[in-house]
């Protein structure tokens, strides 16, 4: 396997270095690729995607940040409750 040597060599992973490295199945590479979400190339004939180590560093840490945002809007959503109620949070009863 390639996945693991960072030289100019290994610019480009195939889709199973790729899957392998996300822990995912080839299958999750290629609709992350065909949603635009993984930029690849097409290389040789009949065209076997590669991808681009920096792009894929670069996915890594936009989906590292998109979690950092969504914890944290969820966060503000549940702060903004008690601001809401007039600093009271009034529980349903459940009888």
């Amino acid at each position: 396997m390639t996945a693991d040597r960072t030289d100019d060599v290994t610019r480009f992973l195939t889709v199973g270095d790729t899957a392998e490295i996300l822990n995912v199945a080839p299958a999750d590479v290629i609709a992350l690729i065909a949603t635009g979400e993984l930029p690849a190339i097409k290389v040789g004939r009949p065209g076997a995607w590669r991808i681009e180590r920096v792009e894929l560093e670069a996915y890594i840490q936009a989906m590292y940040e998109e979690t950092r945002r969504r914890a944290l809007w969820e966060q503000s959503d549940l702060a903004a409750i008690p601001e809401l109620s007039g600093g009271r949070v009034i529980w349903p009863d459940h009888d």
